[in-house]
């Protein structure tokens, strides 16, 4: 197990690298104007040249790179050209607002789909046509009008929850439930959609597999039939879904931060890259292909741990 973590690991940090590294070349190549768009429209040309100086614009690419690479592999991710706030702390200040509804709301979808593509798989018939329909309409129906009709809804009209605002969980435990609600909900529709389909599936194919008639006919009870051999066996293919799901999260965490009113790291990362701010662009792409790593390490320790045909392989 050692070794197949081991591989995982060191195959996600090659890809982080490639990331930055494309992200950084494709970045400075943009020819947007960074220096100007920092001293405003009314500077003149040898202010805009100044900036670019101190920025080290006017040196040559791999110059720049290898300032940057160097100090981002010691955890130095630079400072924010326009905020001169340290990259890190702006990371540090918005990545749990993020991970807070996105989580839950991949805990909810994960929970949920278990529930309901077993209970398709397993009763068939009427109820089974009606997941089957409730997957097709929330695979079908955008994340950010989901958010909208909850907000109208639970926060204008029925004034149950907050519309807008972020509250920390050690600040308020109850208030950070309350603030996570809505926005966890209104992504977890469209992945529970997806995940609950793959679930059903998987657990279909299992069921019908020889070894499952064999413990039936041995008389093992449904219920130990079910939760111990079928579910065991079909949730290998839905973690991969799940794991893919969350990359789809945290992309449409963007939107539900503006719906919301949630400064996280969505938020961060369009204005960053509408400023052309590079530090800030590259740290935030760095610490979510971090998190979509870890995320896709744990699914394969999972994967490995329910099949350990998957370590050796």
């Amino acid at each position: 197990m050692a070794v197949f973590v081991l591989r995982r690991l060191a195959a996600g940090i090659v890809l982080v690298f490639v990331v930055a590294t494309l992200t950084f070349c494709l970045l400075s190549m943009s020819g947007t104007d960074v220096a100007r768009n920092i001293v405003g429209e009314n500077a003149t040309a040898e202010q805009a040249s100044a900036k670019a100086a101190q920025l080290g614009l006017d040196r040559p690419l791999p110059e720049r790179y290898w300032d940057w690479i160097s100090h981002a592999v010691r955890g130095d991710l630079g400072t924010s050209w326009f905020s001169q706030t340290p990259v890190a702390q702006s990371i540090v200040d918005t990545v749990p607002i993020t991970l807070s509804f996105v989580v839950v709301g991949l805990a909810l979808s994960a929970v949920i789909s278990i529930v309901l593509g077993s209970i398709a798989a397993v009763r068939g018939g009427p109820l089974d046509r009606v997941i089957q329909t409730f997957s097709s309409l929330g695979t079908a129906v955008p994340s950010f009008l989901i958010a909208l009709v909850l907000a109208v809804v639970f926060a204008v009209q029925l004034r149950l929850l907050p519309a807008t605002g972020f509250i920390p969980f050690a600040q308020s435990p109850s208030g950070w439930i309350e603030s996570v609600t809505l926005p966890a909900i209104a992504l977890a529709v469209g992945a529970t959609a997806a995940t609950t389909a793959q679930v059903r599936g998987s657990m279909r194919d299992v069921l019908q597999t020889d070894y499952i008639r064999t413990l039936r006919s041995r008389g093992l009870g449904e219920r130990s039939l079910i939760l111990k051999h079928a579910l065991r066996n079909s949730l290998p293919p839905s973690l991969t879904v799940l794991s893919l799901q969350f990359i789809g999260l945290l992309g449409g965490a963007v939107i539900i931060e503006k719906i919301f009113g949630l400064p996280g790291i969505g938020s961060l990362a369009n204005s960053s890259a509408t400023q052309g701010d590079l530090p800030l662009v590259l740290g935030v792409v760095v610490v979510m292909v971090l998190m979509i790593v870890l995320v896709n390490l744990l699914v394969d320790i999972a994967y490995g741990w329910l099949n350990p045909k998957v370590r050796v392989s």
